[in-house]
């Protein structure tokens, strides 16, 4: 009874500590959250197997420099022997002898080695397979770009989410003491009951907002937990603060231009894709031609009769020799695969091309938003100073009962739009050179 008793007991302590150890909170920086992403993100984990992939590609392109080493062996046991025509003179009859010779029970073992003098796939299924290395590569790099952007930006969304609450709940206090004195206005008949329910209505209008903004964070929390790999139940506490970054200077667009084509490894693979479609248009026009070969063979065979073959003779053979293969008709399949590979090579620079026109727009979409919302964010700071010094003196002039109510309503309303603005704006710039430094293909 006191065993299991302890046992119980011990199993609420660890119960208990896994509890506790799942409820506290992780404590994440923007840095170590985007080493994380880095480490666990599940993306960047199966884009990485690519790279893998392709190296083991490469093996079994360079597999066709290399000689083929074959073993194989038959035991047979014949029923019948295998008969040998041509003994002695035709029968008057016209027909052919023939005798049976041998032993019924068979056996032959050969090793084969066969080695490609020249195979016109090898060299360019090589570069072929090192192409693909390479755009796995860029693959994987553009995935991590793409991650680790995303990571950032969520990360300052739930920093902008939380300095919103802080603000709403500001309003609201704001908007609940204006209630207060007007219900004790009220009650002293100094005011009215409208004064009241206006400041009532006031308030209970901002509450929805303040549940609307939890529940946006916890939304976002639960994509960066998905993003840099932990688990969803796992509650984390942001310890960095929203602190602008010093501006800086915008680059020109054909210098992000520039820029992105020779470090985003999105349009880095659009060149090793032309590559690769010529690569592969040249082992299609490979197939059509001869393939030489050295072949070396090295065999032993016996014959015997119920199966004693521990009483039988072993003689080998062996030759050394050349082997030639010319493809002379394969159903059309070459040339198919020939014009196939063309139209890919086509296709492929159709693509490039294409892309290369649609990354002048892009381009100037993101520099015009880092234009407009620099901008704003310069205009929303002016008009958040001004909105908080307006209130300061609204609320100065109203506890004088120089201002009415309404004008300090208006005050405070304004100051929260205000306020609210610049925190969107904000945000939108630094959205905007996350998206700036992910089209140049940098990630700070």
């Amino acid at each position: 009874m006191k065993s299991i008793i302890k046992n119980i007991f011990i199993a609420s302590v660890v119960g208990a500590l896994s509890l506790q150890q799942l409820n506290a909170q992780h404590k994440l920086s923007l840095q170590e959250s985007v080493t994380l992403a880095e480490q666990h993100n599940p993306e960047i984990g199966i884009s990485k197997f690519e790279i893998e992939k392709s190296r083991q590609q490469r093996v079994v392109a360079r597999s066709l420099f290399l000689p083929t080493i074959a073993a194989s062996g038959q035991l047979a046991h014949y029923f019948q022997l295998n008969p040998f025509f041509g003994f002695g003179e035709s029968t008057p009859t016209g027909k052919i002898p023939y005798g049976r010779f041998g032993g019924e029970d068979q056996f032959v073992a050969f090793v084969s080695a066969v080695q490609p003098l020249y195979n016109p796939q090898a060299f360019p299924t090589t570069r072929h397979a090192k192409l693909k290395e390479e755009e796995s590569q860029f693959s994987v790099n553009a995935k991590r770009i793409e991650t680790l952007s995303k990571v950032k930006q969520t990360y300052w969304q739930i920093l902008v989410l939380e300095e919103r609450i802080k603000l709403q709940r500001e309003s609201i206090n704001r908007n609940s003491r204006v209630l207060q004195d007007a219900r004790s206005l009220f009650i002293q008949g100094k005011g009215l009951r409208v004064d009241t329910l206006r400041a009532y209505t006031a308030v209970k209008n901002l509450e929805p907002d303040l549940l609307k903004l939890n529940f946006a964070i916890e939304t976002s929390k639960l994509q960066l937990k998905s993003l840099i790999g932990i688990d969803s139940l796992q509650d984390i506490q942001l310890t960095d603060s929203l602190v602008l970054p010093s501006p800086s200077s915008i680059p020109a667009e054909e210098e992000v231009y520039q820029a992105a084509k020779q470090n985003n490894p999105n349009y880095r693979v659009l060149a090793l894709r032309e590559q690769t479609s010529e690569q592969q248009a040249g082992i299609a026009s490979a197939a059509r031609l001869p393939v030489v070969s050295a072949v070396v063979q090295y065999q032993l065979q016996s014959q015997t009769n119920n199966f004693e073959y521990g009483n039988g003779y072993y003689p080998s053979s062996s030759f050394v020799g050349l082997q030639v293969s010319v493809p002379l008709f394969t159903g059309l399949s070459n040339q198919a695969k020939v014009k196939q590979a063309k139209i890919s090579k086509e296709q492929t620079a159709l693509t490039s091309k294409h892309a290369y026109e649609e990354l002048h727009a892009i381009v100037h979409h993101v520099v015009a938003d880092s234009h407009e919302s620099l901008a704003r964010l310069k205009t929303s700071a002016d008009v958040k100073e001004t909105a908080a010094l307006s209130y300061d003196i609204v609320q100065y002039r109203y506890k004088r009962g120089i201002s009415s109510r309404l004008e300090l309503t208006d005050a405070e309303l304004e100051l929260s739009t205000a306020q609210s603005n610049y925190l969107e704006a904000v945000y939108d710039y630094l959205t905007a050179r996350i998206a700036l430094d992910s089209l140049i293909g940098k990630v700070e």
